[in-house]
């Protein structure tokens, strides 16, 4: 999962490298505003993954095939009617996102150019997330990194393709990482098809429209959605204020923000790890099992962690160079790098808790936790930034991170308590 997580977040590495190589800071804001904006979208939408990865975790758990099918169809609608509606809804959309974001007109027309391309592929996100989501619940990771490797290469040639050798700028970003979309789509089939045919069961339409199941996942669903919808908005807030410190320091802030979410998600991957062996466990009613699943996943995560604080104090400054030629948005960089280097080490324990707490489908704490985590980052930009300007807005986002880790910690209690002893 570490593996297929770092793939994932390498498109966004990129992408920034790719716009990097381009002679204005615009092109690499005008990325970062607009993945923002799609990103919004699609993270606010990441209950699709994490409901599906709970509930068939759950249901593989307790060796009920059938209902490991119907948990991915019922996904696999509602992630298809969602993302058919976001594409018919596109022009209010951009006309909402646009409206907030305060950045130079370069970069508006940019982003919008990037935006307008990236929407269509919308549908075919969504759609491969819930088949992420679904791997991992049944413990199918190999074919989940298979499945992210292959759609992530095609982006990857794709964009040094469209962006460094024809020169389609925004536009060749955009266009690579649509047909890569899509192309992962295909790719998701596969690896379902052949993931079932070990599974068993049968697709039962009476199981996948079972009320009673649907009231439940609306349930996990709603209580994911408020969650995720805060921490999509807590990023895309911090691009907002970002533009609004010029485009050198929104440039700044989307490489230093591409490299926390490259080793973030790696170490996400024991996030994804834990929602597996955690649902697994509840749906064997095997509280010992839930407990050897937390301890190893918290010893290993916390190393890792550790290790890549250090790596990235050492390396930053060579990552911020690489990523970029252009003087000023490497000295900027260079100026932030501290906040950047102490994040793996400060987001881990959030990430971390979060997958225990989806794993065991307690999505009411999630949603308490990151209502109270976004309260305090809103807080701390009110307070932070009109004193240390762009040095508060990384200071709000870390105090973010550490109340996502204390307020989930407080409550853990409650899951193995869950389980009959």
């Amino acid at each position: 999962m570490m593996l297929s997580n770092m793939s994932m977040t390498a498109l966004g590495l990129v992408d920034t490298a790719v716009m990097g190589r381009l002679p204005d800071a615009a092109y690499i804001g005008a990325v970062a505003v607009g993945a923002t904006i799609i990103g919004f979208i699609y993270w606010g939408l990441a209950f699709l993954r994490m409901g599906t990865t709970g509930l068939s975790a759950q249901a593989f758990g307790t060796g009920a095939a059938d209902e490991v099918r119907a948990t991915l169809a019922r996904a696999l609608l509602l992630a298809a009617a969602l993302g058919a509606l976001i594409v018919l809804l596109k022009a209010p959309i951009a006309l909402v996102a646009f409206g907030v974001i305060e950045a130079s007109n370069r970069v508006i027309e940019l982003a919008r150019l990037y935006f307008d391309i990236r929407l269509w592929g919308m549908p075919a996100s969504l759609i491969n997330m819930v088949v992420l989501g679904w791997l991992i619940g049944v413990q199918r990771t190999r074919a989940a990194l298979a499945v992210q490797l292959g759609f992530n290469l095609v982006n990857v040639v794709l964009a040094i393709l469209f962006v460094i050798g024809l020169g389609w700028g925004v536009e060749g970003a955009a266009a690579a990482t649509l047909i890569a979309e899509w192309s992962g789509v295909v790719m998701s089939a596969a690896a379902v098809s052949i993931a079932l045919r070990s599974i068993g069961g049968r697709l039962d339409r009476a199981c996948v429209f079972d009320r009673a199941r649907l009231i439940a996942v609306a349930h996990i669903n709603a209580n994911v959605f408020v969650r995720s919808l805060l921490v999509v908005a807590t990023m895309a807030y911090f691009t907002v204020m970002g533009a609004r410190f010029g485009d050198a320091t929104l440039a700044a802030n989307a490489i230093l923000a591409a490299v926390n979410s490259f080793l973030g998600q790696a170490l996400d991957g024991f996030s994804f790890a834990a929602e597996a062996l955690v649902g697994s466990a509840i749906g064997a009613r095997d509280r010992t099992q839930l407990r050897q699943a937390v301890r190893t996943t918290v010893r290993v995560a916390g190393a890792l962690a550790v290790a890549f604080t250090i790596a990235y104090g050492v390396l930053g400054a060579v990552v911020v160079s690489f990523l970029t030629d252009l003087p000023d948005v490497r000295q900027e960089a260079i100026t932030y790098l501290p906040w950047a280097v102490a994040t793996p080490i400060v987001l881990v324990w959030g990430f971390l808790l979060d997958g225990i707490f989806n794993g065991a489908t307690h999505t009411r704490e999630m949603r308490n936790a990151m209502i109270i985590s976004a309260a305090g980052y809103a807080a701390g930009i009110a307070y932070l930034v009109p004193i240390w300007g762009n040095h508060g807005l990384w200071a709000a986002f870390t105090l973010f991170s550490i109340l996502r880790a204390v307020t989930l910690g407080a409550w853990y209690k409650r899951i193995p308590r869950s389980i009959p002893a």
